[in-house]
């Protein structure tokens, strides 16, 4: 059996970069670097996904949260409010 490999994301990006010109298909890009083409095209998918957050601005609001998550959240500092509160009067 095979042993997995791990490529550093030095040799992700190289081989990507190469997909994404497309100068040579992802067959030749293959056997080149004697990587699989479906995890050639993974890289290369994800790699166009994520472009976006290299261009984002430092500093820019966090992602939103959910308001389930919001009313979650709402609740247990009600909860901690009035144990603490239960606490202070207790002693």
């Amino acid at each position: 059996m095979k042993k997995r490999k791990n490529h550093s994301p030095d040799f992700k990006a190289k081989v990507t970069l190469e997909a994404i010109r497309e100068e040579l298909t992802l067959a030749e890009l293959s056997k080149k670097y004697d990587v699989h083409p479906t995890q050639i095209d993974t890289w290369k998918r994800a790699a166009i996904e994520n472009m976006a957050t290299a261009f984002a601005r430092r500093g820019a609001a966090p992602e939103q949260v959910s308001a389930a998550e919001l009313d979650k959240l709402h609740s247990k500092i009600g909860q901690l409010v009035v144990e603490r509160d239960f606490l202070a009067n207790a002693s």
